[in-house]
């Protein structure tokens, strides 16, 4: 059995010592990583605690037998697929399909040939291979789908519908819910002198200093052009215009550095709007972006680089 470039977690099930002796042997030979368990609820406890990828379990075994322990893993919420190899003695075709059936990916006959053990844990890594490849295509779809291509802020759908989930908890559990609607005060400015490649820089560094300021449990997202929203998770209304002014002052005292060396100042006019016991609670999502609308445009109107409620 030769080495394989394609090295994996490998967990052992089976009550017999000398049987898995060999099978460790095999595919430490192959540089895989070898645990091993005697039974199928020492198994069971072992693929919870550990992050393998591959089982090789012997069909009778006390406590818990293979398919039952199969069954086990394809019935629980696990983080990742376990591609599982039944191991048997059993060499009836009504078995060997009851085995499978019962969720097991490929079996192997007692006695097994080392060559096709190699072959059939190969397989076993090919799929899992291409099962982690999609997971990672679907999670990239889904993050594309969620995220400003830009920025990597929350894109406007995203960030409302995260509004209207923290709304939902903050009617639930009776507490106050704020936004803060920022705006880059004459950033058609920046684009007519400095161009559009500035212009793209002074939004992600908008966008950096706005996610470097919130708290963890705060919401940053792009609401559009140069606008950014802000969820103020579990905030009244005065706590919301403290915390948006200390968002408007900390982007005011970091100006964009350019590429020639020099620094371009930036400021933001924001509109700060209450839900809950602080402020008026909203039908609708809807009716709270409009009130945190008119207080940016109110703060825009009354001079720009300020806070308005």
């Amino acid at each position: 059995m030769t080495a394989t470039s394609t090295a994996m977690q490998i967990a052992i099930a089976d009550d017999d010592a000398m049987t898995r002796r060999l099978l460790r042997a095999l595919l430490t030979a192959a540089g895989h990583e070898v645990l091993e368990a005697g039974d199928g609820e020492a198994a069971w406890a072992l693929l919870q605690r550990e992050g393998v990828s591959l089982l090789i379990t012997d069909w009778q075994m006390p406590r818990l037998d293979g398919p039952g322990l199969i069954r086990r893993i394809r019935t629980a919420d696990l983080p990742g697929y376990i591609y599982t190899i039944l191991l048997t003695s059993r060499d009836s075709k009504t078995d060997t399909v009851a085995g499978l059936e019962g969720g097991a990916d490929d079996y192997l006959t007692k006695p097994f040939h080392a060559e096709e053990l190699r072959a059939r844990v190969a397989i076993g890594a090919r799929i899992l291979a291409l099962e982690a490849s999609l997971r990672e295509a679907r999670d990239g779809y889904a993050y594309q789908a969620s995220h400003d291509p830009l920025t990597g802020l929350l894109n406007r759908l995203a960030i409302t519908t995260h509004v209207r989930a923290e709304l939902a908890r903050a009617s639930r559990g009776g507490h106050p819910l704020s936004l803060a609607l920022l705006d880059i005060d004459h950033f058609k400015q920046v684009n007519d002198t400095h161009g559009h490649l500035v212009g793209d820089q002074a939004l992600c560094h908008v966008a950096q200093t706005l996610t470097g300021a919130v708290r963890p449990y705060d919401w940053v997202g792009r609401w559009g052009g140069e606008e950014f929203l802000v969820i103020l998770a579990g905030t009244g209304l005065d706590d919301a215009l403290a915390a948006a002014e200390r968002l408007r002052a900390e982007i005011e005292a970091r100006p964009l550095r350019l590429a020639d060396g020099a620094a371009l100042s930036l400021t933001v006019s924001v509109g700060v709007a209450c839900a809950g016991p602080a402020g008026e609670q909203p039908g609708d999502p809807v009716r709270l972006f409009q009130r945190a609308d008119a207080a940016l445009y109110e703060a825009k109107r009354m001079g720009r680089n300020r806070v308005c409620r």
